[in-house]
């Protein structure tokens, strides 16, 4: 059984990964492994040393804190809409419509954020 640190992390690594859209291939070639060891530890299977972790961090250009935020977070109160998923940030389509909007122009992304806050009260 997986400890759910083990699984925060791998999640961690794998939204990161989507985020800056390397493969896991490439992810595994910057650090120097197989990227069947970036399966496993992106799904909590395997433990991520801490140099490796350190490696990681630096191939996906973020701090080695980025992999534990969120590890203690309380679930949100209220509940969530029932059509949104669990995890969002493990759900792929989510990570990918981050990624689109942050590939936008600062201006239009306000523009899109606005109309998407509209929207979403209208529904």
């Amino acid at each position: 059984m997986a400890h759910p640190v083990d699984v925060h992390v791998g999640k961690r690594i794998r939204q990161r990964r989507w985020l800056v859209g390397m493969t896991q291939q490439q992810l595994a070639e910057s650090v120097g492994i197989k990227f069947q060891q970036i399966q496993k530890y992106e799904t909590g299977a395997n433990r991520v040393s801490a140099s490796r972790l350190w490696d990681i961090a630096e191939a996906l250009e973020v701090e080695v804190s980025f992999f534990f935020d969120g590890l203690n977070a309380a679930p949100p109160e209220g509940g969530t809409p029932q059509d949104m998923p669990h995890d969002l940030m493990g759900d792929k389509e989510a990570m990918d419509l981050v990624r689109s909007y942050y590939a936008i122009p600062e201006n239009q992304r306000r523009r899109l954020f606005d109309l998407a806050r509209v929207l979403s009260d209208v529904a």
